[in-house]
């Protein structure tokens, strides 16, 4: 065998194609990059993250520049003192390493921190400004740098450790898994190609109202969530709430919101900030705010639109009822029987029935019972029967 026969072999191992193929792990890094927001992927060694970033590069056309931070010193990142010759005069300065004055010369580009979990602590103190403030002694990096690191689980890692509270709180945190079939389908020669998403212009204005009133009006609602740091180690090296990850949150949201990304890609993004409680406590207060108002659906029944989904539209219903009870008419009861009429034709049954139940009792003697109760009679009894 010669090597010019196993370079051969290797070239058509290599020699893959790719296909279409959605990615929401891949959107939502593409959105928090875009958003200028460090990201930290966590997933067990070997599934991919060194490959996602290399996609996302290309796709960007940004050049990549990898990091090891767990065989770095402080002073790789903190700047290495340079003694000039008057230093009593001119002070001492920390010159960047030569990583950092390339990616400064280049202007732009993709900076990859691996292996961020075995860094020590005195490491992860110096990442501080770098991963912050962009800067690396007394060079600070241009804007067009984005930084993306990768870790491995605690369990996994050789020789790891938990991430300081400090440094984990200004991180979005996306959790790094493979698809079963993507990599069979790899293997045999076709690879995935995500489309990544795109910002409409259009939506921009609407995009950052949006998410402002979103995340203030939550806090607003929940003034506890605004800073709450973990009481476990493990807990504060992963996403938690701070004025700093809200700010970072009401950035993702406004990016996912102009990108017209869907609601799992937006769910990773925000409990990757905030963490799973505030961040689903945001997405359900997120689906509140779409919900139409129960005054404009009371006035006009018939052209009334509800969500699909069956916890949203039992939201609604509740919610006219409950306009109902607070201003009773005979006239807006009336239009409330139409409502649930309609919800009956045009979703599942089992929303109406407390509903219906509610506001049959706030009938008054002299309102007539109008004919879009007969229709719904029969589920509430049924209903009834089954509960019985």
């Amino acid at each position: 065998m010669t090597l010019d026969t196993a370079a051969d072999l290797l070239t058509l191992l290599r020699d893959t194609g790719t296909e279409p193929r959605a990615d929401q792990q891949l959107e939502a890094l593409m959105l928090a990059v875009a958003a200028d927001l460090p990201v930290l992927l966590w997933g067990e060694p070997g599934i991919g993250k060194t490959a996602a970033l290399n996609q996302l590069a290309d796709q960007l056309g940004l050049p990549l520049t990898t990091v090891i931070a767990s065989v770095h010193e402080p002073s790789d990142f903190a700047g290495l003192p340079v003694v000039g010759d008057d230093p009593a005069g001119q002070g001492v300065p920390l010159a960047p390493p030569d990583w950092a004055v390339r990616l400064a010369r280049t202007g732009r580009g993709l900076l990859f921190l691996d292996e961020l979990s075995t860094a020590p602590p005195a490491v992860q103190a110096a990442l501080l400004r770098l991963v912050l403030e962009r800067r690396v002694g007394a060079l600070r990096l241009p804007d067009g740098i984005r930084i993306v690191a990768a870790a491995n689980p605690r369990a996994s890692a050789a020789d790891g450790w938990e991430l300081s509270p400090p440094l984990a709180n200004r991180f979005v945190h996306l959790q790094w898994t493979y698809d079963h079939d993507v990599v069979v389908r790899g293997l045999g020669g076709v690879w995935p190609r995500p489309e990544l998403p795109r910002l409409d212009p259009r939506r921009l204005g609407h995009a950052v109202a949006f998410a402002r009133r979103a995340v203030c009006g939550l806090l607003t609602a929940r003034p506890a969530l605004v800073h709450k740091l973990p009481s476990t180690e493990a807990k504060r090296g992963g996403p938690w709430p701070s004025p700093r990850s809200w700010d970072m949150t009401l950035r993702l949201v406004a990016f996912a919101t102009a990108a017209g990304a869907s609601r799992d890609v937006l769910s990773m993004l925000v409990r990757g900030t905030v963490g799973d409680g505030p961040g689903l406590e945001l997405l359900a207060s997120l689906d509140r705010m779409d919900l139409p108002d129960p005054e404009v659906l009371l006035a006009d029944p018939d052209s009334a639109v509800l969500p699909e989904r069956g916890d949203l539209r039992q939201t609604v219903l509740d919610a006219v009822v409950a306009a109902v009870r607070h201003r009773p008419d005979r006239s807006r009861w009336a239009a409330a029987w139409a409502l649930l009429a309609r919800a009956l034709e045009t979703g599942p049954p089992d929303v109406v029935v407390v509903p219906a139940t509610t506001l049959a009792s706030l009938r008054r003697d002299d309102w007539d019972v109008p004919p879009t109760i007969e229709r719904l009679a029969g589920v509430v009894a049924m209903s009834a029967r089954a509960a019985g």
